[in-house]
Order: C-alpha cells, then structure tokens, then sequence
C-alpha cells in the first residue's frame, strides 16, 4: 500500500531546531502511526522497540511536542499520555485524502481547535555547497 507523506515537515526538517536524534526518532513515529497521524504505541513500548529507556522517550519527544510537530493529549483509557502527529505533520493513504486533512486542519486552526505547528520561517534556502566537501578518514 502506498502512502503520501506531508511535505510541511518533511521539505523543512533541515531547518528545525531538532538535534539528529530527535530528527531519527521523529521517522520512527512516521513509521509507527497510522494514517492521519495517531500514534497507538504506549511510551514503555516505543522505548522497548527503540530500545532506549522510557525516560529517553520523553527527552525525544519533548521538542517534537515543543514545536506541535506531535500532540500529547490526556488518555483515561491508557492512564497517561496519548500522542499523535499533528495532522500537518502526518503520512496519508492518498494525496485526496492528505488535501481533505489539510483543508480540516486548516479550519480547526483557525477555529482555535488545534494548535498550528511551530516551524521556523523559512526566509530563504541554505546556500549551495561549493567546491569538494572535506572528506575524511575516521
């Protein structure tokens, strides 16, 4: 099955003020969430599947949830956090299907019912490496 993923972040994820690991982290959730964004992975079992404390999670996730790039909501059926991936952040079956998202979570914004991503602006793009990159041997 094919899938489409958000160009928001994804063309910007350059310009974020993620460290790497965070940014790896933020491809694990990617993979793990459904379509639209929910995330039906507990805490203690990302931190089993990464394999990483689930102290460590937190630390990951607290910038992603800093920038709104995941919601964390309250959960009473889980007894803690739910998150998700904000739905202009998210991985959809079809481009349709990410437009109607888009155009809903555009609404929701405006309405005050979801909160908008975090993202730097963009004033212009990184310059163009010039001449040979400086390789080494480690």
């Amino acid at each position: 099955m094919a899938n489409v993923m958000s160009p928001i972040v994804s063309e910007r994820i350059w310009a974020l003020p993620l460290s790497g690991s965070a940014v790896e982290f933020l491809q694990y959730l990617l993979y793990r969430s459904d379509f639209g964004g929910a995330i039906p992975v507990r805490q203690r079992d990302m931190a089993a599947e990464y394999g990483v404390t689930p102290q460590a999670i937190s630390g990951l996730m607290a910038p992603l949830c800093a920038l709104n790039i995941v919601l964390r909501s309250r959960s009473e059926e889980r007894n803690g956090n739910s998150y998700r991936l904000h739905p202009l952040a998210a991985k959809y079956e079809t481009p349709e299907t990410m437009e109607a998202a888009f155009r809903d979570t555009l609404a929701r914004i405006q309405a005050g019912d979801l909160p908008d991503l975090k993202l730097p602006t963009c004033h212009r793009t990184p310059p163009a490496p010039t001449g040979r990159p400086k390789l080494q041997v480690a």
